[in-house]
């Protein structure tokens, strides 16, 4: 028989206060956190756990629902080439959250699992019961309780009844030492902007515009392009943005990574921000947009073409990477 759980993860201010939980029923479910982390760890945690509390069954197959469409691609898509590359990045950079990673691969090993994408917050029974576990984790300690006190489930039910206690100190009140100090002081690739949209300062009196502007998908892309090509914008900040399979178009023709994308951008010697006011904005579905514009950079005229993605629909307000980007300029 498939096991069937949702697995989610929930983080206050991201970073901040985080849980996890994967539920299946309500005589068999898990939760933790930690007193700082991100919604990815979260989530990719949850399911984790998810894998430990059942690999005593390794021979029964394994359904996980998740709304992250970052932790499905994860484990199904990107873990094979960062491993080839020593858990490495196309940039060359170490893979953020790299031990989680690791730990998921082992877990993996042998085992029948096959992901499933639901809509979060769309009344799907079995993903709104893990999101509510692990939102009380993340509030819980965001409230500081002691640990004794906070709802971290009974754990896994076997057909016979009995649970099933999952040697790990990930299991219930935080990450094992091996998880390292850096998987909770740096964020992903995806948390700095969405510590950007869920900023409580959105909510302060005189923001209404502010809130409207990244409520607008148009307005957030252009917002998120322009500060994209200004010269002031450091190379960091323009790599958050790009998504993991960026490709851009180069004047020439010829297609390139992300590297060469950040390398062509860091030697900008304009002073002035792009002016994206005669843009076209084309929505592609509720999680691509393709932006197109004529930009002027000195004596220079080119025309843009940018396609914006969803890759984390959590919440429908995942971040928006840049997938693709191409250059022509104009005779």
């Amino acid at each position: 028989m498939t096991i069937i759980a949702a697995a989610d993860g929930s983080a206050l201010g991201n970073p901040g206060p985080a849980g996890w939980a994967w539920f299946i029923d309500e005589t068999s479910w898990r939760a933790g956190g930690w007193d700082h982390g991100t919604n990815n760890m979260g989530e990719l945690t949850a399911v984790l756990n998810l894998l430990e509390s059942t690999r005593h069954i390794p021979d029964e197959p394994l359904k996980i629902l998740c709304d992250s469409q970052y932790v499905i691609n994860s484990i199904t898509k990107w873990m094979p080439g960062w491993k080839k590359k020593g858990w490495k990045k196309k940039d060359g950079k170490p893979v953020l959250n790299v031990d989680i990673m690791k730990a998921l691969d082992r877990e993996m090993a042998g085992r029948t699992v096959e992901f499933e994408w639901v809509k979060g917050h769309a009344g799907h029974e079995l993903n709104e019961a893990a999101d509510q576990r692990a939102r009380a984790m993340a509030s819980a300690y965001q409230a500081g309780h002691a640990e004794q006190d906070m709802p971290v489930g009974p754990g896994f039910r076997d057909s016979n009844g009995s649970v099933q206690e999952v040697p790990s100190q990930r299991s219930a009140t935080g990450p094992a030492n091996s998880f390292g100090d850096d998987s909770h002081e740096e964020p992903d690739l995806f948390s700095e902007l969405w510590a950007q949209e869920n900023d409580p300062a959105l909510e302060e009196p005189g923001n209404a515009e502010r809130i409207a502007q990244d409520a607008d998908p148009a307005n957030r892309l252009i917002t998120l392009e322009t500060t994209l090509l200004s010269p002031e914008t450091s190379g960091e900040r323009r790599e958050e943005l790009l998504h993991e399979d960026f490709e851009f178009v180069a004047r020439d023709g010829s297609v390139k990574d992300s590297g060469a994308f950040l390398a062509e951008h860091r030697g900008t010697t304009s002073n002035a921000r792009p002016d994206l006011s005669h843009s076209s904005v084309l929505a592609l579905g509720s999680g691509a947009i393709h932006l197109s514009y004529r930009l002027t950079d000195s004596a220079t005229v080119t025309r843009r073409s940018s396609l914006w993605i969803r890759e984390d629909h959590h919440n429908e307000m995942g971040p928006w990477l840049l997938r693709y980007h191409q250059v022509t300029t104009e005779s």
